[in-house]
């Protein structure tokens, strides 16, 4: 019963402290969106400029290897960021600079903030790449566009975009398109996950060292899993990160027959950070992670079906005699 006492409070104690990046990673990055932005082209075409959409489209990243100062215009094409050889830049005038600070774009414009007003320049970083919000690449209304409340069964193209860009008097134009994509099947996931760790809850019941191997094997996938996404930008993978090692570490343990405590906080802490905080790969069509989405949905499902089974056995374990006196 003490040990038992003592997992609900390391738990609680986990969950509560990592709480604020997680939840910031959820609000500005999202894991998954109904929504494909694709960036089709420069018009025209520049060596050694590039833009690309990252983070499930909720930004545009531009990289000037040209050795030239390149602007990035506003909403009324005025000045707002300058990528120098010798860093970024914003224009603290212009009105696009806080409007684009969030996703959802409600930081208030001051109101010396003008596109007429003479440039003021901010440099914020020494790099020569710079990511931005642009609420001219995403829908921003709350309802579905028509075309996929008319028929929520297939892609739609919403529109064709553009982003507006100076190079020295030379206008180039980043131009994309946004897409609806349908849902995929969330229930199928779900139950998948629960079958799993139905599964797995059965075989550690019978042998608990069993579960050894299998959290071994995912705490390495959802450690690959967090450490691609923070690679891509996205925030907030610490306490995934951590889950995932931790898990590892009670592989190893007890695949040597020792702390079924250990297996248990792995557990939780896999399921809750590995498993439901990206959750809503399950229910939207556009992931942000590398290649076919599924591949993000399999790691969310192994991370909440292992974590799961890996907490219960441990519990159950904790419940029962020590394990030194068990005969496995």
């Amino acid at each position: 019963m003490r040990r038992t006492t003592l997992f609900v409070a390391v738990l609680a104690g986990a969950l509560l402290v990592p709480a604020g990046p997680a939840s910031a990673h959820g609000g500005e990055g999202p894991d998954a969106t109904a929504y494909r932005t694709e960036v089709t082209g420069l018009s025209p075409a520049e060596p050694g400029l590039s833009v690309r959409v990252v983070e499930a489209g909720a930004r545009l990243e531009l990289v000037n290897g040209t050795g030239r100062t390149v602007e990035v215009l506003g909403y009324q094409e005025e000045p707002y960021l300058e990528v120098r050889p010798d860093g970024t830049y914003e224009n603290v005038n212009s009105p696009a600079t806080y409007t684009n600070r969030t996703l959802d774009g409600d930081t208030p414009v001051p109101a010396g903030a003008s596109p007429t007003a003479a440039p003021q320049w901010r440099r914020v970083s020494t790099g020569t790449t710079v990511r931005w919000h642009d609420q001219r690449t995403r829908w921003l209304d709350d309802e579905l566009p028509p075309q996929a409340q008319a028929d929520p069964s297939r892609s739609h193209k919403i529109n064709d975009w553009v982003v507006p860009l100076r190079d020295g008097v030379r206008t180039i134009e980043v131009r994309g398109t946004l897409t609806w994509e349908p849902p995929p099947p969330a229930w199928l996931w779900w139950v998948g996950a629960l079958a799993l760790a139905a599964g797995l809850t059965a075989l550690g019941r019978r042998r608990a060292r069993l579960l050894g191997p299998v959290a071994l094997i995912a705490g390495t996938i959802t450690l690959g899993y967090a450490v691609t996404r923070m690679s891509l930008g996205a925030g907030g993978q610490t306490p995934a990160i951590v889950a995932a090692l931790v898990t590892v570490a009670a592989g190893v343990l007890t695949l040597r027959g020792r702390t079924p405590f250990l297996l248990a906080l792995a557990g939780a802490l896999l399921t809750v950070f590995g498993g439901f905080a990206d959750a809503g790969v399950f229910r939207q069509a556009v992931v942000s992670f590398p290649g076919p989405s599924w591949t993000a949905r399999a790691a969310v499902l192994v991370a909440i079906g292992a974590g799961v089974a890996m907490a219960a056995t441990g519990v159950l374990r904790l419940r029962a005699a020590p394990l030194s006196s068990d005969h496995d």
